[in-house]
């Protein structure tokens, strides 16, 4: 099965699970990505969200710091940004918006904005800075995570809109600009994601120079040693897989990261 179909079915089903959970149902997940509880007796908490909170208000209960480091643990040793392309909703709707910009023969360079990559690490570092001046968790309040997520776990119709939004957005205005230019939650798991064990690795003698896993890569440039030489992608990756399950040759594949550059 490729791994772009597991990705879907764990993106929905954990979805699923949040609706199905707060609803009594089927109690595996109850609350939301930001704060939930596990079978009902394991906190999870995303950790950039608790920074925030800690830092407006210099206190944090003990659940919610437990949950941030679980979470934190999972995806700081597992896979660079394994978030953005195994659970966050957005990514459903961004890659969407990537899916009819290839039908309407968008280039990536047709862009009516200039947003350097870079800018999503001064947004992280903004929205930190902005937590502990207005004593208020300053991401987290205005979060387009949270207000679709939410929307589609409590059915809030307020999330269409949210969602409509977004999809225009990468659609017509910049190509991956949501996911790969502006989401500072996108940063700190590529931050956090720096000693990640899982990897995808490039092997140079099994490279037939195709560059196929460039075309659909959408962070293209943890690519860079593709054609040229051994190594492992850097933590800006969102471990999806599309590069593995597009290389005919097995010059990519999910590996343990060891002392090789990366």
């Amino acid at each position: 099965m490729k791994i772009n179909i597991i990705r879907r079915i764990s993106q929905v089903a954990i979805l699923l699970f949040f609706i199905l959970g707060n609803l009594g149902i089927l109690p595996i997940l109850k609350g939301d990505l930001s704060s939930s509880m596990l079978f009902g007796k394991i906190p999870l908490s995303d950790p950039f969200a608790v920074l925030q909170i800690y830092l407006a208000t210099f206190s944090i209960n003990s659940v919610a710091i437990t949950g941030a480091l679980i979470i934190f643990l999972v995806y700081a040793l597992v896979a660079p940004r394994a978030f953005c392309a195994w659970v966050c909703p957005i990514n459903l709707i961004t890659d969407f918006a990537y899916f009819i910009r290839k039908k309407l023969s968008y280039s990536k360079d047709r862009n009516f904005l200039n947003i350097p990559k870079s800018f999503r690490y001064y947004f992280l570092a903004l929205s930190l800075i902005l937590s502990f001046v207005l004593s208020m968790p300053a991401f987290e309040n205005i979060s387009f995570i949270g207000v679709v997520q939410r929307g589609i776990i409590f059915t809030n119709s307020v999330a269409i809109g949210v969602i409509f939004a977004i999809f225009v957005f990468d659609t017509f205005i910049v190509d991956r600009g949501i996911c790969s230019r502006i989401c500072p939650l996108g940063a700190f798991y590529a931050v956090i994601g720096k000693f990640s064990l899982i990897r995808v690795e490039h092997i140079a003698q099994n490279c037939t120079k195709c560059m196929d896993c460039k075309v659909v890569c959408p962070e293209v440039d943890v690519l860079k040693m593709v054609g040229k030489n051994d190594g492992f992608v850097a933590s800006e990756c969102i471990s999806c897989g599309r590069c593995v399950d597009i290389c005919q040759h097995n010059a990519l594949n999910f590996s343990i990261k060891n002392n090789k550059e990366g």
